[in-house]
């Protein structure tokens, strides 16, 4: 079968993937990839693509989707299909390449948990849940554990290679594979408008859209998501 590569959001590491692993490795080979060395998308696909298989599914999540772009941008060959989740095909708007030095800035003097509550776990619930995750939730826990686990040095690597990102469009214009295009219907940050967008541009692609979900759709919604993923890795 097809191996399946997995590219995980910003300071997330293979727990991030953990139902899809455990449900899918039991039938093709699961590779993981580290987005965490380089502050270019373009640095970290090459990078992908130089550890990956010949010849592969790719998912992604969050800017585990936008290198995932950029890697059918630099290798279309390679990608025999691609799964776009909870990401964003456009390039970064300037207010928010704005904060990212500020919160750098915090990061490297040792604020990460608090830059991480405040910018990102704060957006990951769904738009519904407005009390949000509290301090003990599961999954706050485990994003929180992940940062720590990823670093300072890679959230600055990271935010600035978000920063720069290409923008995709042209890249899902001309895509012709199988697409699965996955968002919650509540994330607030990357809304279903971006969703709706890349399915308009990659003709054929399926787009499924979790009622309800946030930003974690890996780990809010694991046999949602796992359903979706099969129908994507069905044969052609």
């Amino acid at each position: 079968m097809t191996p399946l590569v997995l590219l995980p959001g910003m300071m997330c590491d293979a727990r991030l993937f953990a139902p899809q692993i455990e449900a899918f490795s039991g039938e093709r080979c699961v590779h993981l990839a580290h987005l965490t060395a380089h502050d270019r998308v373009e640095a970290l696909a090459a990078d992908v693509l130089a550890n990956a298989p010949p010849r592969f599914a790719l998912a992604g999540l969050s800017m585990g989707g936008i290198v995932a772009m950029e890697v059918l941008r630099q290798a279309p060959e390679r990608v025999e299909r691609i799964a776009l989740i909870a990401t964003n095909p456009r390039a970064e708007a300037q207010e928010i390449q704005d904060r990212r030095e500020p919160q750098i800035a915090r990061v490297l003097k040792g604020e990460l948990e608090a830059v991480m509550n405040e910018a990102m776990l704060a957006n990951y619930p769904a738009v519904t849940e407005t009390v949000g995750w509290g301090a003990d939730h599961p999954l706050r826990l485990l994003c929180l554990d992940m940062a720590k686990r990823v670093g300072a040095q890679a959230f600055k690597r990271q935010s600035r290679a978000l920063q720069t990102r290409p923008d995709q469009e042209e890249t899902l214009g001309r895509a012709k594979l199988p697409a699965l295009i996955l968002c919650g219907a509540g994330d607030r940050l990357c809304p279903i408008e971006r969703h709706q967008l890349m399915h308009s541009l990659i003709a054929g692609s399926e787009l499924v859209v979790l009622k309800g979900a946030g930003h974690i759709l890996t780990l809010e919604r694991p046999n949602e998501t796992n359903a979706a993923l099969s129908r994507w890795l069905e044969p052609s």
